[in-house]
């Protein structure tokens, strides 16, 4: 499967090849979806997708469609096989766009280093319910959406949307 690291988070891309209702004491929990998904070298992957996973666009993801789904690096997870996950955000995957979900400090930069926000009026500020953030975003999780980037060492870039993912994340 294609990870990328990300400080505590790691992203799974793929296509979703399954999606069915999780089930909880033998019942079916419709609140919660397992999407199966597969990478460009046939592994598999579970991701759980639950009412708390942050989704780009706030759009349905479905089955044919290619995606990213972000997990906790640090979360506890089950050894079993395929390997399941809890996605804490899922975006699909588009041509035009870049993804980055990661601790962003007081200059902007993400956790891995690679990444710098030049935050502008045109920027989007959200929370991850899509309301209007009014805080400063550096301190936070944010899940960033961009269109380009520069090449230096951090990359930098004015993003389309930033969504501040308050609170704990699973």
């Amino acid at each position: 499967m294609q990870s990328f690291n990300g400080g505590p988070f790691l992203a799974v891309k793929g296509l979703i090849v399954d999606m069915v209702p999780a089930r909880k004491n033998g019942r079916s929990d419709s609140c919660t979806l397992f999407f199966t998904v597969e990478d460009d070298n046939g592994n598999v992957v579970n991701m759980m997708v639950t009412p708390y996973t942050f989704v780009a666009d706030f759009k349905p993801l479905g089955v044919g469609q290619e995606a990213m789904f972000w997990y906790r690096a640090d979360a506890p997870m089950l050894l079993i096989y395929p390997a399941q996950y809890t996605a804490v955000a899922a975006a699909p995957v588009k041509r035009d766009r870049m993804y980055d979900l990661s601790y962003y400090d007081e200059s902007l930069v993400n956790a891995e280093r690679t990444l710098q926000l030049h935050m502008d009026r045109s920027v989007m500020l959200r929370t991850g319910s899509n309301q209007y953030f009014m805080g400063n975003p550096a301190g936070h999780n944010l899940f960033v959406s961009y269109a380009a980037s520069t090449r230096s060492i951090p990359a930098q870039t004015t993003p389309l949307e930033v969504f501040v993912l308050c609170g704990d994340m699973q």
